[in-house]
């Protein structure tokens, strides 16, 4: 007898390698980055749409979450940013973009010890986010291409040209 059920996919299964997700997502930091770098100064940090914050402000969101999420990750240890406020941006655009590239340099330094086990185990990141780790990982970078996503509608309301979303690395 023949049935068209198919069978649920195993834990085992890799889409991707550990190494080709952190090289996506940092294509994505790539693409945030070169949006930092083109935002006019003054309004990198009082440009707003809506009652969104301004750009400078989500950056320091995702400079709170990246490096400290990927050593949770990694390690289990989950102390660093309040989850419920971050720190006031930096004066300049160099000063967070110096941040940005130090972030990033946590980013390499404790993906690669992140175990293809330890992708499928439960735990609260920052002890207030309950989720598989692939999970928070997805969030990560989602998150980002949110941010990045307002930042585009900024810089076109700007008069700028925002980098070319697929032309990140990969």
């Amino acid at each position: 007898m023949e049935t068209n059920q198919k069978s649920a996919p195993t834990e085992e299964a890799v889409l991707i390698s550990p190494i080709q997700m952190l090289t996506h997502w940092q294509g994505h930091r790539s693409l945030t980055r070169r949006a930092i770098e083109i935002f006019p100064e003054k309004e990198f940090y009082e440009f707003s749409i809506g009652g969104m914050r301004p750009f400078a402000q989500l950056c320091m969101e995702l400079i709170d979450i990246a490096g400290a999420g990927v050593r949770g990750m990694a390690t289990g240890d989950w102390s660093g940013p309040d989850m419920n406020g971050h720190p006031a941006p930096p004066a300049t655009k160099a000063g967070l973009l110096a941040l940005w590239d130090a972030d990033t340099e946590e980013i390499n330094k404790f993906f690669p010890l992140i175990t293809l086990e330890r992708f499928q185990e439960h735990e609260a990141a920052f002890g207030m986010y309950e989720a598989p780790i692939y999970s928070s990982l997805l969030y990560f970078i989602d998150n980002e291409i949110h941010h990045r996503a307002q930042a585009y509608v900024y810089l076109r309301a700007l008069g700028v040209e925002p980098p070319a979303f697929w032309e990140r690395p990969r």
